[in-house]
Formats: C-alpha cells, structure tokens, sequence
C-alpha cells in the first residue's frame, strides 16, 4: 500500500491519503506542528504534497520543510507544491500598473486587487488584512478579475459577505478572515502573536528560486505543471487542486520533483 502525505492541508485533503495540519478540522486529519518536523520514518512515503503552506514558513524553516519532505521520501518518491506564482503576481502589477497609468480605468481596477494580493498578506498586522477588508466592500471593483486570480477561494469568501453583509464580518463570519486580538494585551505582543500565528506570508516563491530550493534539498526531476498535470497515479481523483473542473487556486505555481534513486 502507498503513503501518500498531505501536509498543512486545512480542509482541502482525501481519506485514502496520510493528512496533516497545525491544527486538525476533521476527524481525517492529524494535528502536528510541522515547524517540529514531519512525524513519520525515513524513506516511508511515495508522495509528499502542500498547497500554499511553504510560504507561510520563513526562508530558513521552509528549506528545513523540504529537507523534513526529502528524509521522508522513499528513493523515486515524489514531491508536489504548490505556492502563489511572485512571477506572475509581479506581471500582473507591472501589466496593470501601466494601464492605469495610461488611463485604462478597468487596468486601474485589478491594480488596486493586484498590490494587495502581492503586499498584503507579507505585511498585515491583523486577521484578513487589507484584502479582507476589499471582499467585504459593497462594490468590488475588480470582482471578475479576483475571481479569475482566487479561484473558489475567493467566492467562499465573497459569498460569506453576500450572506451577512450588515454584520461585522470579525465577529460573526466564522471563516479565516478573524481579527486576532486579545484584551489587556499591548499592541506589540497582540501584532507579535498574530504574525506568529501561521496567516501571514513570510517568503515568497518564483519557479527558479522554488527549483532551486528543491535542488539544494537533493531533489531532481524538477519540473513546472498545472494543476490538472501530476507525475502521481490517478492525480485528478484526489480533487485537491481540482474540483468539478475548476481550479481552487488559480494563482498557484505548482512543481514536482523527484527524490533520486
């Protein structure tokens, strides 16, 4: 029988597989803090795969991360991630950004939604930042065009405002848009826990700098796919990037590779 791990899954994962996250949603999944390593044996797992959790880890523990995922790997094992695209986030800035410049009044729309997607979760003091606060405006300017960069992300949230749109959405929309915030405490300390508490983006990666992080880490076979592409048996049964034919996160670069023989 194959181990097929699913880190940081949140509540994308599949009952067939091995599913881990920080902290557990579903019966299915294990808790484990991954920041400790991944809690099985050398050599033990056929595939390893984490969407939009890399980014989440400092430089220095995200390549702690893909050694963790290469000591676990049998020898031919595969390795699947998939993290937000910084090319192409920053293509769309610089595509945007000159249209708006040039007078494009829809170019100045996806760019206002293009700077926070590439800034704000990297810089945010609190739950759902800047972003949040753009899916919970009456009007979203650029609504089709976050659809097309988010996916069904962006819908699941979208339609929580659409449901309780004269509500506070910290206090009563029960998704990951909660503002993290304790009495008594300073603004330090409050800012400090937050920005330790696994929401924000601390590192950001492109196909060469992921490529060669795999590299470093004793990888091969590195190679860019999409998300219906897989070197991993029966992929799109899995519905893990997929669901119904649709994209869940359109903004995604996604690569695999290879621990060697």
């Amino acid at each position: 029988m194959k181990t097929y791990l699913n880190l940081g899954c949140g509540d994308t994962f599949h009952d067939s597989w091995s599913n881990f996250d920080f902290v557990s949603s579903h019966a299915a999944v294990k808790p484990c803090n991954l920041l400790n390593g991944i809690p099985v044996t050398d050599n033990s797992a056929d595939v390893v795969y984490h969407s939009h959790v890399l980014e989440h880890f400092s430089a220095e523990n995200g390549k702690s991360f893909i050694q963790e995922c290469f000591r676990v790997l049998k020898p031919g094992g595969i390795i699947r991630i998939a993290v937000p695209d910084l090319e192409n986030i920053v293509k769309e800035y610089l595509k945007n950004l000159e249209g708006a410049r040039n007078g494009d009044s829809k170019a100045a729309d996806r760019y206002e939604w293009i700077k926070l997607e590439l800034i704000d979760q990297m810089v945010r003091h609190s739950g759902g930042g800047q972003c949040g606060q753009y899916f919970f405006r009456e009007n979203m300017p650029a609504e089709e065009y976050v659809y097309e960069r988010w996916g069904e992300t962006a819908r699941v949230i979208r339609n929580a405002y659409k449901k309780a749109h004269n509500a506070s959405f910290s206090s009563k929309v029960k998704w990951k848009l909660k503002q993290i915030f304790r009495s008594g405490e300073d603004e330090a300390t409050r800012v400090g826990k937050f920005r330790l508490s696994g929401e924000v983006h601390l590192w950001m990666y492109d196909s060469f700098s992921l490529g060669n992080l795999l590299r470093e880490c004793g990888f091969g076979e590195i190679q860019v796919l999409d998300p219906f592409k897989s070197n991993i048996n029966n992929w799109n049964e899995f519905a893990l990037e997929v669901r119904e034919g649709k994209i869940m996160k359109p903004d995604s670069l996604v690569m695999e590779a290879k621990k060697p023989l």
